[in-house]
C-alpha cells in the first residue's frame, strides 16, 4: 500500500507533525515562519528524528508559496495562527492581519488533497465569531469558489451560502465534507486540559466513513460517579474509560531541575522567578496541567507553573512542559527558555495529533476516488 503523504503549514515546533507521522503520514514539506521554531525542527531533523526524515523544512511566509506542486499529496494540515481568536489575545478575529485561514484554504484549493486537518483555539467557537466560522467552513467546503475581492467577508459569506443552496449535493467544483469538532486533550490521555477546535475535511468523491475519535479518559471524580451509578447493571459506556492523567504522573520520574541529575536531561533547567497572582496560580500535581500558553509578550506565569500542596510554585522546565505536550524525550527545543516555552505553548499535543491523525488515515485507507477531480482551471472555465 502506498505511503500516505502530507504537507503542513504553520508547523511551529512540530507537535502536529510528530503526531501525524506517528499516525502513518510521511511529510513532504513543513512550512513555518518563526525562526526559533524552524531551528528546532531542523535541529531534530539533523539529529535523525524519524518523524522529520526526508522532509523539506522551510522558513517561509506561506503567502509566498505555490502549492500546486504538491498535487497528489493525501493530506494538508496545519494550525493557522490562533491569536486572532484566542481568549488571551486581542480577539480581533477576521479583522486581524494574522488570520491565516485564507492561506490554509488556498493550499487546499491548489493541492486538492484527499483530506485536510486544521486546528485552532476553542475561542474560535465563541458566539461573536459564529458567522465567520461558517464563512471558514463554507470556504473549506468549496475551496475553489472565487471570492469577490471588492466585497466584505460577510458579503462573500452570503454568496457562498447561495452557491451551496443552488448546488445542493451536486456541482462540479472541488468540494469537501467538513467536520468541526472541539476536543479537550485531557480526554485523550494528554496530561493537560487543552481545548482545541479541529476542522477536518474529506474530498467529496471519497466514500469515507469517519467520525471524530471518542474520548478515552475522563475526570476521575466524574468517572467514579458514573461507574458507581452503573452499579450492577453490567458494562456501561464508561467501562473502557480511564481517569485523566495527572501532571504528577507525566513528570514524576524526572529529577528536580535544580539537581545535578537534571543535567543528564535535555531542556531540564530550573527557571527562577515563579510567583502566584490572581488568576495565575499554577497547576496542581494531582490534576492534568492547565493549558500551556505562549503569551503575546513573553510567557504567562500561572499557566506554566507547578502548584505544590504547600502553596509554593515553580516554573515547569522546558522538558516538563514537553512531557505535558507529550513530546518524546529525545526531541530538543532550541532558543531561550521564553522562546522554547512559546514554541510549546503554541504546539498541538503530539498524542492528540496522533489519535486524530490515525482516525483520518484509517478513513483514507483503501479509498479510491469515485470520479476524477477536475483541475481548478477546468472548473472555473465551465462556471
Amino acid at each position: 500500500m502506498k505511503q500516505l503523504e502530507s504537507i503542513e503549514l504553520f508547523s511551529g515546533a512540530g507537535g502536529l507533525a510528530l503526531g501525524l507521522h506517528a499516525s502513518g503520514f510521511k511529510h513532504r514539506a513543513l512550512y513555518e515562519w518563526n525562526a526559533s521554531a524552524v531551528e528546532t525542527l531542523r535541529y531534530n531533523q539533523r539529529m535523525g528524528h524519524v518523524s522529520l526524515d526526508g522532509c523539506k523544512i522551510s522558513r517561509t511566509d506561506v503567502r509566498d508559496v505555490e502549492f500546486h506542486k504538491y498535487r497528489g499529496v493525501d493530506l494538508v494540515a496545519g494550525g493557522p495562527p490562533c491569536q486572532p481568536f484566542s481568549m488571551g489575545g486581542k480577539a480581533a478575529g477576521m479583522n486581524d492581519v494574522r488570520d491565516m485561514f485564507p492561506q490554509a484554504i488556498r493550499a487546499v484549493a491548489e493541492v486538492q488533497p484527499r483530506a485536510f486537518i486544521f486546528e485552532n483555539v476553542r475561542g474560535l467557537l465563541r458566539p461573536a465569531f459564529s458567522n465567520y466560522v461558517e464563512y471558514i467552513r463554507l470556504q473549506m467546503e468549496f475551496p475553489e469558489y472565487p471570492l469577490a475581492e471588492n466585497a466584505s467577508w460577510d458579503q462573500n459569506l452570503a454568496r457562498l451560502q447561495r452557491h451551496k443552496e443552488r448546488n445542493g449535493k451536486a456541482g462540479k467544483r472541488l468540494r469537501y465534507r467538513v467536520h468541526v469538532h472541539q476536543a479537550n486533550a485531557a480526554d485523550y490521555g494528554v496530561p493537560q486540559q487543552r481545548h482545541r477546535v479541529f476542522f477536518i475535511g474529506f474530498r467529496s468523491d471519497l466514500t469515507t466513513d469517519w467520525s471524530f475519535p471518542k474520548p478515552t479518559h475522563m475526570d476521575g471524580v466524574r468517572l467514579l460517579h458514573h461507574q458507581r451509578k452503573a452499579g450492577t447493571r453490567g458494562v456501561s459506556e464508561f467501562s473502557g474509560i480511564s481517569p485523566w492523567v495527572p501532571l504528577a504522573e507525566a513528570i514524576g520520574d524526572l529529577p528536580k531541575p535544580s539537581s545535578r541529575a537534571a543535567k543528564k536531561w535535555n531542556n531540564h533547567d530550573l527557571q527562577n522567578g515563579a510567583r502566584s497572582y490572581p488568576g495565575h496560580t499554577g497547576s496542581p500535581l494531582d490534576r492534568p496541567a492547565k493549558a500551556l500558553k505562549a503569551g503575546a509578550h513573553g510567557v504567562p506565569g500561572g499557566e506554566n507553573m507547578i502548584l505544590y500542596p504547600d502553596g509554593s510554585v515553580r516554573y515547569l522546565s522546558i522538558r516538563e512542559s514537553a512531557r505535558v505536550q507529550t513530546f518524546p524525550d529525545n526531541y530538543v527545543f532550541l532558543g531561550s527558555w521564553t522562546e522554547a516555552m512559546r514554541q510549546l505553548g503554541n504546539a498541538v499535543p503530539v498524542k492528540l495529533a496522533e489519535i486524530v491523525g490515525k482516525s483520518v488515515a484509517k478513513a483514507l485507507a483503501g479509498q479510491a476516488p469515485q470520479k476524477s477531480q477536475r483541475s481548478s482551471n477546468e472548473a472555473l472555465q465551465s462556471s
